[in-house]
Protein backbone atom coordinates (compact mmCIF):
# COMPACT_ATOMS: atom_id res chain seq x y z
CA UNK A 1 0.00 0.00 0.00
CA UNK A 2 2.92 2.08 0.35
CA UNK A 3 3.92 2.62 -2.98
CA UNK A 4 0.35 3.54 -3.59
CA UNK A 5 0.11 5.90 -0.81
CA UNK A 6 3.23 7.66 -2.54
CA UNK A 7 1.54 7.90 -5.89
CA UNK A 8 -1.24 9.60 -4.55
CA UNK A 9 0.90 11.84 -2.61
CA UNK A 10 2.97 12.72 -5.47
CA UNK A 11 0.01 13.80 -8.03
CA UNK A 12 -1.98 16.20 -4.87
CA UNK A 13 1.53 18.10 -4.32
CA UNK A 14 1.66 18.91 -8.05
CA UNK A 15 -1.77 19.37 -8.08
CA UNK A 16 -1.79 22.42 -5.55
CA UNK A 17 1.17 23.81 -7.37
CA UNK A 18 -0.62 23.48 -10.81
CA UNK A 19 -3.94 25.40 -9.87
CA UNK A 20 -1.93 27.90 -7.72
CA UNK A 21 -0.20 28.55 -10.52
CA UNK A 22 -3.11 29.02 -12.68
CA UNK A 23 -4.91 30.80 -10.40
CA UNK A 24 -1.72 33.60 -9.44
CA UNK A 25 -1.67 33.86 -13.31
CA UNK A 26 -5.14 35.18 -14.16
CA UNK A 27 -4.94 37.47 -10.55
CA UNK A 28 -2.15 38.74 -12.27
CA UNK A 29 -1.05 40.33 -8.44
CA UNK A 30 1.68 39.40 -5.30
CA UNK A 31 0.11 35.17 -5.66
CA UNK A 32 0.18 32.41 -2.78
CA UNK A 33 1.44 32.92 0.76
CA UNK A 34 2.79 29.26 1.80
CA UNK A 35 2.35 28.43 5.41
CA UNK A 36 3.74 24.78 5.75
CA UNK A 37 2.19 22.77 9.30
CA UNK A 38 2.62 19.61 10.99
CA UNK A 39 0.28 18.03 13.09
CA UNK A 40 1.40 16.73 16.71
CA UNK A 41 -0.44 12.97 16.44
CA UNK A 42 1.26 12.79 12.95
CA UNK A 43 1.57 14.36 9.51
CA UNK A 44 0.68 17.98 8.50
CA UNK A 45 0.44 20.12 5.39
CA UNK A 46 0.92 22.83 3.50
CA UNK A 47 -1.59 26.23 3.13
CA UNK A 48 -1.25 28.62 0.70
CA UNK A 49 -3.70 31.54 0.90
CA UNK A 50 -3.87 34.29 -1.78
CA UNK A 51 -5.52 37.61 0.07
CA UNK A 52 -6.31 41.18 -1.75
CA UNK A 53 -5.57 39.75 -4.98
CA UNK A 54 -6.38 41.89 -8.25
CA UNK A 55 -9.27 39.71 -9.20
CA UNK A 56 -9.32 37.03 -6.18
CA UNK A 57 -10.37 38.62 -2.80
CA UNK A 58 -9.54 35.16 -1.33
CA UNK A 59 -8.32 32.20 -2.91
CA UNK A 60 -6.88 29.19 -0.68
CA UNK A 61 -5.68 26.06 -1.90
CA UNK A 62 -5.09 23.36 0.72
CA UNK A 63 -2.46 20.20 1.06
CA UNK A 64 -2.72 17.79 3.62
CA UNK A 65 -1.85 14.36 4.78
CA UNK A 66 -2.57 13.12 8.48
CA UNK A 67 -2.82 10.32 10.49
CA UNK A 68 -3.77 8.94 13.55
CA UNK A 69 -4.89 6.05 15.79
CA UNK A 70 -8.25 5.98 14.95
CA UNK A 71 -10.62 7.28 12.09
CA UNK A 72 -12.68 10.43 13.49
CA UNK A 73 -16.59 9.64 13.56
CA UNK A 74 -17.31 11.80 10.34
CA UNK A 75 -14.81 9.31 8.52
CA UNK A 76 -16.72 6.01 9.69
CA UNK A 77 -20.05 7.29 9.62
CA UNK A 78 -21.07 5.56 6.03
CA UNK A 79 -18.66 2.62 7.11
CA UNK A 80 -18.95 1.59 10.64
CA UNK A 81 -17.03 -0.83 10.17
CA UNK A 82 -13.74 0.96 10.08
CA UNK A 83 -14.27 2.77 13.66
CA UNK A 84 -11.53 2.51 15.87
CA UNK A 85 -9.04 1.70 12.85
CA UNK A 86 -5.91 3.62 12.07
CA UNK A 87 -5.96 6.00 9.41
CA UNK A 88 -3.67 8.02 6.91
CA UNK A 89 -6.10 10.83 4.93
CA UNK A 90 -4.43 12.86 2.49
CA UNK A 91 -5.97 15.53 -0.14
CA UNK A 92 -6.08 18.78 -1.88
CA UNK A 93 -9.21 21.17 -0.81
CA UNK A 94 -9.26 24.84 -2.13
CA UNK A 95 -12.16 27.75 -2.38
CA UNK A 96 -11.84 30.61 -4.44
CA UNK A 97 -14.01 34.35 -3.71
CA UNK A 98 -13.64 36.52 -6.18
CA UNK A 99 -14.05 40.39 -5.65
CA UNK A 100 -16.27 40.92 -8.84
CA UNK A 101 -19.94 39.81 -7.61
CA UNK A 102 -20.33 38.58 -11.16
CA UNK A 103 -17.96 35.98 -10.77
CA UNK A 104 -18.57 33.06 -8.74
CA UNK A 105 -16.81 31.19 -6.18
CA UNK A 106 -15.66 27.65 -6.91
CA UNK A 107 -15.01 24.80 -4.39
CA UNK A 108 -12.87 21.82 -5.53
CA UNK A 109 -11.66 18.76 -3.49
CA UNK A 110 -10.45 15.68 -4.00
CA UNK A 111 -8.60 13.42 -1.23
CA UNK A 112 -7.98 9.49 -0.25
CA UNK A 113 -8.10 7.48 2.81
CA UNK A 114 -6.39 4.65 4.09
CA UNK A 115 -7.94 2.78 7.35
CA UNK A 116 -5.56 0.05 8.84
CA UNK A 117 -6.02 -2.66 11.06
CA UNK A 118 -3.17 -5.26 12.58
CA UNK A 119 -3.12 -8.63 10.55
CA UNK A 120 -5.93 -7.29 8.04
CA UNK A 121 -5.62 -6.04 4.53
CA UNK A 122 -5.87 -1.83 4.36
CA UNK A 123 -9.42 -0.83 3.56
CA UNK A 124 -8.89 3.01 1.16
CA UNK A 125 -11.14 4.82 -0.89
CA UNK A 126 -11.30 8.22 -2.60
CA UNK A 127 -13.45 10.95 -2.87
CA UNK A 128 -13.65 14.96 -4.45
CA UNK A 129 -15.61 16.49 -6.82
CA UNK A 130 -15.85 20.58 -7.64
CA UNK A 131 -19.14 22.84 -7.19
CA UNK A 132 -19.81 26.53 -8.31
CA UNK A 133 -21.56 29.28 -6.29
CA UNK A 134 -22.93 31.84 -8.41
CA UNK A 135 -24.48 35.01 -6.57
CA UNK A 136 -25.16 36.52 -10.61
CA UNK A 137 -26.09 33.29 -12.90
CA UNK A 138 -25.72 33.00 -16.82
CA UNK A 139 -26.46 30.16 -18.42
CA UNK A 140 -23.34 29.84 -20.90
CA UNK A 141 -20.93 29.62 -17.98
CA UNK A 142 -23.28 27.07 -15.85
CA UNK A 143 -23.54 24.95 -19.35
CA UNK A 144 -19.35 25.25 -19.60
CA UNK A 145 -18.91 24.00 -15.98
CA UNK A 146 -20.85 21.06 -16.14
CA UNK A 147 -19.92 20.11 -19.49
CA UNK A 148 -15.98 20.12 -18.46
CA UNK A 149 -17.19 17.61 -15.96
CA UNK A 150 -19.20 15.64 -18.21
CA UNK A 151 -16.08 15.41 -20.42
CA UNK A 152 -13.96 14.69 -17.21
CA UNK A 153 -16.39 11.72 -16.68
CA UNK A 154 -16.85 10.40 -19.98
CA UNK A 155 -13.91 7.63 -19.83
CA UNK A 156 -15.81 5.96 -17.10
CA UNK A 157 -19.01 5.28 -18.48
CA UNK A 158 -21.89 6.99 -19.42
CA UNK A 159 -23.73 6.22 -15.96
CA UNK A 160 -20.54 8.05 -14.11
CA UNK A 161 -21.42 11.89 -14.91
CA UNK A 162 -25.11 11.87 -14.14
CA UNK A 163 -24.62 9.89 -10.84
CA UNK A 164 -22.34 12.36 -9.42
CA UNK A 165 -23.78 15.24 -10.38
CA UNK A 166 -26.81 13.95 -8.43
CA UNK A 167 -24.86 13.26 -5.72
CA UNK A 168 -23.16 16.64 -5.99
CA UNK A 169 -27.26 18.53 -5.64
CA UNK A 170 -28.21 16.86 -3.04
CA UNK A 171 -24.39 17.43 -1.09
CA UNK A 172 -24.38 20.55 -1.30
CA UNK A 173 -28.07 21.74 -0.14
CA UNK A 174 -28.94 23.67 2.72
CA UNK A 175 -31.57 21.72 4.49
CA UNK A 176 -32.74 24.54 6.77
CA UNK A 177 -32.77 26.85 4.04
CA UNK A 178 -34.41 24.26 1.34
CA UNK A 179 -31.75 25.31 -1.00
CA UNK A 180 -28.91 24.83 -3.01
CA UNK A 181 -25.61 26.41 -2.32
CA UNK A 182 -25.17 26.63 -5.81
CA UNK A 183 -25.16 24.94 -9.26
CA UNK A 184 -24.07 22.03 -8.79
CA UNK A 185 -20.86 19.60 -10.24
CA UNK A 186 -19.96 16.47 -8.92
CA UNK A 187 -19.31 14.88 -5.74
CA UNK A 188 -18.06 11.14 -5.12
CA UNK A 189 -16.81 9.22 -2.12
CA UNK A 190 -16.47 6.17 -1.01
CA UNK A 191 -14.48 5.16 -4.39
CA UNK A 192 -13.06 1.80 -4.33
CA UNK A 193 -15.17 -0.78 -6.55
CA UNK A 194 -12.75 0.34 -9.35
CA UNK A 195 -9.98 -1.01 -8.22
CA UNK A 196 -7.08 1.32 -7.16
CA UNK A 197 -5.78 2.42 -10.74
CA UNK A 198 -8.52 3.59 -11.92
CA UNK A 199 -10.11 4.86 -9.50
CA UNK A 200 -7.25 6.98 -8.79
CA UNK A 201 -7.59 7.63 -12.63
CA UNK A 202 -10.71 8.98 -12.09
CA UNK A 203 -9.59 11.42 -9.12
CA UNK A 204 -6.87 12.89 -11.24
CA UNK A 205 -9.12 13.49 -14.30
CA UNK A 206 -11.88 15.53 -11.70
CA UNK A 207 -8.93 16.91 -10.31
CA UNK A 208 -7.07 18.10 -13.73
CA UNK A 209 -10.37 19.42 -15.12
CA UNK A 210 -10.86 22.01 -12.38
CA UNK A 211 -8.56 24.90 -13.59
CA UNK A 212 -9.97 24.17 -17.26
CA UNK A 213 -13.89 24.52 -15.88
CA UNK A 214 -13.07 27.72 -13.78
CA UNK A 215 -10.85 29.83 -15.37
CA UNK A 216 -12.82 30.56 -17.97
CA UNK A 217 -15.87 31.48 -16.39
CA UNK A 218 -13.84 33.89 -14.40
CA UNK A 219 -11.98 35.46 -17.60
CA UNK A 220 -15.51 36.18 -18.84
CA UNK A 221 -16.64 37.98 -15.43
CA UNK A 222 -13.58 39.61 -13.88
CA UNK A 223 -13.87 43.20 -15.46
CA UNK A 224 -17.77 43.45 -15.65
CA UNK A 225 -18.85 46.57 -13.93
CA UNK A 226 -20.96 46.56 -10.80
CA UNK A 227 -21.79 48.66 -8.18
CA UNK A 228 -23.27 48.35 -4.20
CA UNK A 229 -25.83 46.80 -5.22
CA UNK A 230 -24.34 43.81 -6.45
CA UNK A 231 -21.64 44.19 -3.70
CA UNK A 232 -24.20 43.64 -1.11
CA UNK A 233 -26.51 40.99 -2.72
CA UNK A 234 -22.32 38.87 -3.24
CA UNK A 235 -21.67 39.72 0.97
CA UNK A 236 -25.63 38.47 2.02
CA UNK A 237 -25.41 35.54 -0.14
CA UNK A 238 -21.79 34.30 0.69
CA UNK A 239 -23.54 34.01 4.24
CA UNK A 240 -24.75 30.78 2.80
CA UNK A 241 -21.79 29.67 2.02
CA UNK A 242 -20.73 29.84 5.20
CA UNK A 243 -23.49 28.23 7.10
CA UNK A 244 -22.81 25.31 5.15
CA UNK A 245 -19.46 25.32 5.76
CA UNK A 246 -19.86 25.09 9.26
CA UNK A 247 -23.29 23.49 9.64
CA UNK A 248 -23.07 20.64 6.97
CA UNK A 249 -19.49 20.21 5.43
CA UNK A 250 -18.06 16.75 5.71
CA UNK A 251 -14.43 17.93 5.09
CA UNK A 252 -14.97 20.75 7.89
CA UNK A 253 -15.81 17.98 10.11
CA UNK A 254 -13.43 15.36 9.54
CA UNK A 255 -10.69 18.35 9.92
CA UNK A 256 -11.81 19.64 13.41
CA UNK A 257 -12.14 16.16 14.73
CA UNK A 258 -8.89 14.84 13.36
CA UNK A 259 -7.35 18.06 15.54
CA UNK A 260 -6.39 19.33 12.00
CA UNK A 261 -5.02 22.75 11.94
CA UNK A 262 -7.89 25.35 12.51
CA UNK A 263 -6.27 28.17 10.27
CA UNK A 264 -6.06 25.64 7.39
CA UNK A 265 -9.80 23.99 7.81
CA UNK A 266 -11.17 27.66 7.59
CA UNK A 267 -9.20 29.01 5.20
CA UNK A 268 -12.66 28.60 3.01
CA UNK A 269 -14.37 31.19 4.39
CA UNK A 270 -14.95 34.47 2.86
CA UNK A 271 -13.18 37.50 4.13
CA UNK A 272 -16.38 39.81 4.26
CA UNK A 273 -19.89 38.38 4.81
CA UNK A 274 -23.40 39.97 6.00
CA UNK A 275 -26.50 38.34 7.26
CA UNK A 276 -29.73 40.79 7.29
CA UNK A 277 -32.43 39.67 8.95
CA UNK A 278 -35.41 38.25 6.95
CA UNK A 279 -34.24 40.09 3.41
CA UNK A 280 -35.55 39.11 0.08
CA UNK A 281 -34.69 40.31 -3.07
CA UNK A 282 -36.87 42.51 -5.48
CA UNK A 283 -40.05 40.79 -7.55
CA UNK A 284 -38.37 39.81 -10.97
CA UNK A 285 -34.93 40.95 -10.65
CA UNK A 286 -31.41 39.68 -11.72
CA UNK A 287 -30.89 38.73 -7.43
CA UNK A 288 -34.68 36.93 -7.43
CA UNK A 289 -33.21 34.94 -10.29
CA UNK A 290 -30.92 33.42 -8.70
CA UNK A 291 -32.64 31.79 -6.50
CA UNK A 292 -35.76 31.10 -8.65
CA UNK A 293 -33.75 29.79 -11.48
CA UNK A 294 -30.37 29.39 -11.31
CA UNK A 295 -30.27 27.29 -7.67
CA UNK A 296 -32.99 24.79 -8.86
CA UNK A 297 -31.04 21.64 -9.72
CA UNK A 298 -31.57 21.06 -13.57
CA UNK A 299 -29.40 18.87 -16.29
CA UNK A 300 -27.07 21.63 -17.55
CA UNK A 301 -25.54 19.56 -20.11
Amino acid sequence: MQQQITQVKDYLLGLQDEICNGLAAIDGGEGFVEDAWKREEGGGGRTRVLSEGGVFEKAGVNFSHVSGARLPASASAARPELAGRSFQAMGVSLVVHPRNPYAPTSHANVRFFVAEKEDEEPVWWFGGGYDLTPYYGFDEDCVHWHHTAAQACEPFGAETYPKYKKWCDDYFYLKHRDEARGVGGLFFDDLNDWGFERSFDFMQAVGNSYLPAYLPIVERRKDMVYGERERSFQLYRRGRYVEFNLVYDRGTLFGLQSGGRTESILMSLPPLVRWEYAWTPEPGSDEARLTEYYLKHRDWV
